[in-house]
């Protein structure tokens, strides 16, 4: 498929198709600005409990904002809550500009992820996206040796400046290493989206295209798995929409249509403060004790709390979980 070819959107939607859901979630905070480890705990295993994998050391987890001791922290904590339960977590290598691919610095991020009984979901890097193709899939093989199974993870600029978003030719690449069972794709384009699911169907039916549009979480009805920071703010009810899905439950479109209003409304500009977000519809929902972000996060204004406890009291009277 190439840039003048179009998708036929209506043919690729899925009716009654089971979703497979990966919850990004919060790391809460103290006032104090120290990791809220029991409301963590909770939130971890509630999402599990509702039927999402949990992501941690992801964005919505302030994985760039982590030192290693707490990182450690975050996986023994989600190893302890989730006892056995499956859980997914961040990689990530920091690095600047111009640096050449710390594949060392890579392995230990997936061992540690590993040891803990998680499975990696690889970030970008400058060192991996200022390669030409072939050396990123060389790359993504060379962690694989290592690795017997990992999320990789494409993202557009607008999230981070060492993201990329592959080229079709290079995203065919990735279906081609079997210890990558999927890809989280995070450009907010739709077509682009629609393309990765046309080729995933006609090479390898089975790899996972994680949608990581939280301003676009219908892309569930074309195919598209999800892996999205939104569904932190909301597990149950995201569980909720997705076994109507499943069940071909027409009132899925409303519950849908209501949590995409909470997305649009959360992922505002500046992006990065739809944690802060995240926190205050929890504490409004009574999940964790505080609604404080991480300290060099940016923070939303208290304006916006009756509009998220409009959001939760809808939820709750409409779909009570």
């Amino acid at each position: 498929m190439n840039n003048n070819q179009t998708v036929d959107t209506p043919s690729l939607i899925r009716t009654k198709r089971e979703v497979s859901g990966i919850s990004a979630t919060l790391l809460p905070f103290t006032p104090q600005g120290e990791p809220d480890w029991d409301g963590f705990r909770s939130h971890v295993s509630r999402t599990a409990d509702a039927g999402l994998t949990p992501a941690v050391n992801m964005d919505t987890g302030y994985i760039n904002l982590l030192d290693d001791d707490t990182r450690l922290e975050v996986l023994a904590a989600t190893r302890d809550a989730l006892d056995g339960r499956d859980f997914v977590a961040g990689a990530f290598v920091g690095d600047s500009p111009g640096d050449a691919l710390n594949l060392d610095e890579y392995r230990r991020q997936v061992d540690m992820v590993q040891d803990h009984g998680g499975a990696p979901v690889v970030f970008q890097s400058y060192g991996m996206t200022q390669q030409g193709p072939e050396d990123i899939l060389a790359s993504y093989s060379a962690i694989g040796r290592d690795c017997p199974e990992f999320i990789a993870f494409e993202l557009g600029t607008m999230f981070a400046p060492f993201g990329q978003i592959y080229d079709l030719e290079t995203y065919a690449g990735l279906l081609d290493i079997p210890q990558c069972t999927g890809a989280k794709h995070s450009s907010l384009d739709r077509s682009l989206e629609w393309e990765r699911l046309a080729l995933r169907d006609e090479r390898r039916p089975n790899f996972k295209v994680y949608t990581g549009n939280d301003l676009g979480i219908d892309m569930i009805i074309y195919g598209s798995d999800y892996l999205l920071g939104l569904s932190t703010f909301a597990p149950e009810h995201f569980a909720l929409r997705d076994a109507m899905w499943a069940s071909g439950d027409p009132d899925f479109h409303a519950l849908n249509d209501l949590l995409q209003y909470l997305g649009f409304f959360a992922f505002r500009d500046p992006v990065p403060a739809y944690k802060h977000s995240a926190a205050q519809f929890l504490e409004i929902r009574g999940r964790i004790d505080h609604n404080s972000a991480h300290p060099g996060n940016p923070k939303r204004p208290g304006t916006d709390v009756p509009i998220l406890r409009d959001i939760a009291q809808r939820l709750q009277e409409r779909w009570p979980v």
